[in-house]
């Protein structure tokens, strides 16, 4: 019998994944079933608490970039409907104009 932590070939991985307690997330590190394990966000296991510190970090980034990118995309949207509407309260004469 194959143990968790061994290698596996493409084919063996695709019938048996490997378990997802078995490495690290951040630095692929393979974790021992003697060592603590440190959990993030559930399901997500890290080596060290530098490591998941790290992820934590990384994450934390990401959502303050969405959040800024979500805002100025929502000024963008609302400065686009209030030219359009201020488009529309024009009044613009159309006809045909004679110059003698």
């Amino acid at each position: 019998m194959r143990s968790a932590n061994s290698y596996c070939s493409t084919f063996e991985c695709d019938r048996n994944p490997p378990h997802f307690l078995d490495s690290c997330f951040l630095c692929r590190k393979q974790l021992s079933q003697k060592s603590d394990i440190y959990m993030y966000r559930g399901d997500t296991p890290f080596c060290s608490q530098e490591c998941r510190q790290e992820q934590i970090e990384m994450d934390e980034a990401n959502e303050k970039r969405l959040k800024v990118s979500k805002r100025s995309n929502a000024v963008r949207t609302q400065n686009k409907d209030s030219s359009k509407e201020s488009d529309a309260n024009k009044a613009v004469r159309t006809g045909t104009v004679a110059v003698a």
